[in-house]
């Protein structure tokens, strides 16, 4: 994505403390790992940034990308934005990783070699890169143009919301390689498409323009590209208007309701209910205190 949206919250490293001592190294991680991450109170915008390589993914930036999660839980900002530098979002896996010729990062022929139980916490380790973006009470919006395949394709779907670009391409590969997505991305298309589709588009490694992701529920709307960054902003102004604990309650209803039944989810929403009610009256109690000690 254009990053014009960023220009005007630039990294600033936070000024003291532990946790802005945590927050400091985990720029630091990210820089490293080919991620520019920019932290404000409550947007962070997580940019794919190795444009040379069409935002290419490694074992490293899957890692940092872990450890943002992390801190996302821990800071609790209302709205995560993730977004790639440069005409593509991401070309998916960085293909050196196939013959071992990406520096410090294990290659094919060094994971095929691992014991099946050290092979199996390898790969669960690169999951934790895409599954916590669904997992957190922030709303996580994927801002995708071009070409966004594979690992890239999966890291869009562990998101909330995708805006696209009219330019995108989705795609998920890994079959033309002889592998299968296993970086979390599966689950999520099912429940986006239905297996039907999901098997022809794994299968078949096609492409999925934007008009056929807004049809098919792979993405919620696309824009022209030079209109990505402003799309993008106008949803995170909607999205950071209402209260961020009521955000995070509805983000946390609607994410149980696949698995609920009709009246499972009908006791999650007076449960969830109650507790707003109960926290807007202590709040109500709160703003009259003042007011009656005058």
């Amino acid at each position: 994505m254009t990053q014009r949206s960023h220009s005007d919250r630039p990294t600033q490293r936070p000024e003291s403390g532990s946790d802005a001592s945590g927050l400091g190294n985990l720029l630091d991680t990210c820089r490293a790992a080919g991620i520019d991450l920019r932290l404000s109170q409550r947007r962070w915008d997580v940019v794919l940034d190795r444009p040379d390589r069409r935002n290419a993914q490694t074992p490293t930036m899957w890692r940092a990308l872990a450890d943002v999660g992390e801190a996302v839980v821990t800071h609790r900002p209302t709205v995560v934005v993730l977004s790639g530098n440069g005409p593509s979002f991401s070309a998916g896996l960085d293909l050196g990783m196939l013959t071992g010729t990406v520096l410090g990062e294990p290659g094919l022929p060094q994971l095929a070699a691992l014991p099946d139980q050290e092979l199996d916490r390898t790969i669960a380790g690169f999951q934790r890169a895409f599954t916590w973006w669904r997992e957190v009470d922030a709303v996580t919006i994927a801002a995708v143009q071009g070409h966004a395949v594979g690992a890239g394709f999966q890291l869009a779907l562990a998101c909330d919301v995708r805006v696209v670009a009219d330019d995108v391409q989705f795609a998920m590969r890994e079959v033309t390689l002889g592998l299968v997505p296993d970086l979390a991305g599966t689950g999520p298309l099912v429940d986006a498409v239905g297996s039907a589709v999901a098997l022809e588009l794994c299968a078949t490694g096609r492409t999925v323009d934007a008009t056929e992701a807004v049809a098919r529920g792979l993405a919620n709307r696309a824009v022209p590209v030079e209109r990505l960054p402003a799309a993008v902003d106008e949803l995170v102004a909607g999205l950071l208007g209402p209260s961020p604990d009521a955000v995070a309650a509805v983000k946390s209803l609607l994410r149980g309701a696949v698995g609920r039944r009709g009246e499972e989810q009908r006791a999650a929403e007076r449960a969830h209910q109650a507790r707003r009610l109960r926290e807007l009256a202590r709040r109500v109690r709160e703003e009259e205190a003042p007011a009656s000690s005058r």
